[in-house]
């Protein structure tokens, strides 16, 4: 099974909806970091204090054939297709060695892509 990791960048106050979206889409664990997000465009100042936004990244490994179902699903309830889109940024990489994932976690894997078959 090849497996790939996808990344979900969004506004800290969309990071439990974006877990929520991806776990019904058939996502397992996540690994959360948290960041600020530095744009094209200058951030606002307020009081001589620059407000920069705070983001989530959202790291999920998936198995190839699940990755495309949970990033549409992103793109569809996040409305990240849009030209003012401020709901974050989704994307994937392959992985090409892994290491200490649960075997549980993989054979529900194995189990959705078959069910899916």
């Amino acid at each position: 099974m090849r497996f790939v990791v996808l990344a979900a960048i969004v506004p800290d106050n969309k990071e439990e909806e974006a877990i929520g979206i991806a776990k019904k889409a058939g996502a397992g664990g996540v690994t959360i970091l948290h960041g600020k997000n530095i744009g094209l465009e200058e951030k606002k100042v307020f009081f001589g204090l620059t407000l920069e936004e705070n983001v989530s990244v959202l790291l999920f490994i998936l198995p190839q054939r699940l990755s495309m179902k949970i990033l549409k699903a992103f793109r569809k309830e996040l409305q990240l297709n849009n030209e003012n889109n401020t709901n974050g940024i989704v994307f994937t990489f392959p992985l090409t060695h892994l290491s200490g994932m649960e075997s549980k976690e993989v054979k529900l894997f194995e189990q959705e892509i078959l069910e899916e078959l």
